[in-house]
């Protein structure tokens, strides 16, 4: 029997590097990206199946309409989910499943996958978030501060989170997450059937003793 892989969600605040950090650990090889979906428009460098699917907004109504999404979110205007089909799929063939997505879905996900693993990713200080934003050159001041505003209001519900990693240096937090997911495999709770398997070789062992 395949062990059962891990979903793994990490968020963090705009500007913290996650998509970065995300783009490392998948280097590793360990790692399955799920995609999201979204209603914003593609940047310069993304492309439609990749980074994100993405659908227009009578498209994503109509999944959200139909179950299609394991959660949804709407974030500055626009609408992010996380399509149910592919996440259980790879993680019934023992493949740890990273969702890159925004804290409102992340707590959802949480209440519907109890054994999901929670990552939230920061910067040393919140002055960081703004220059990493600006330094994009993407996005207009109002929508920089809007990002801000949000970030402001996120940090009440980083406690919902399991784990909080500092990106400072990008190599020592990637190591940080791929270490921390090297615990959470060996997690007593994971291994249940390693349990069944003892218990049947030691009745085998025995079996002449009792």
């Amino acid at each position: 029997m395949i062990k059962k892989g891990i979903l793994i969600i990490i968020s963090g605040f705009s500007g913290a590097g996650k998509g970065t950090v995300v783009k490392e650990l998948l280097s590793k090889g360990d790692y399955v990206l799920s995609i999201s979906s979204t209603t914003r428009k593609p940047r310069e460098y993304e492309q439609h199946g990749r980074e994100y699917f993405f659908d227009s907004r009578d498209e994503f109504e109509r999944m959200i309409k139909d179950n299609e999404l394991i959660e949804w979110a709407s974030y500055c205007d626009n609408y992010y989910g996380t399509p149910k089909k592919f996440v259980e799929s790879n993680l019934e063939q023992g493949k740890n499943v990273i969702l890159e997505i925004e804290m409102q879905g992340a707590i959802d996900i949480k209440s519907q996958y109890e054994d999901a693993v929670l990552i939230f990713i920061t910067t040393p200080k919140v002055t960081d978030l703004k220059k990493r934003l600006e330094k994009r050159g993407t996005e207009s001041s109002d929508i920089i501060n809007k990002r801000l505003k949000r970030s402001y209001e996120e940090v009440n519900i980083i406690d919902k989170y399991d784990y909080i990693v500092i990106n400072d240096d990008l190599e020592e937090c990637v190591e940080d997450i791929h270490s921390i997911i090297n615990a959470e495999n060996k997690a007593a709770a994971r291994n249940i059937t390693l349990k069944q398997k003892l218990i049947g070789e030691f009745e085998e062992l025995l079996k002449g003793e009792i």
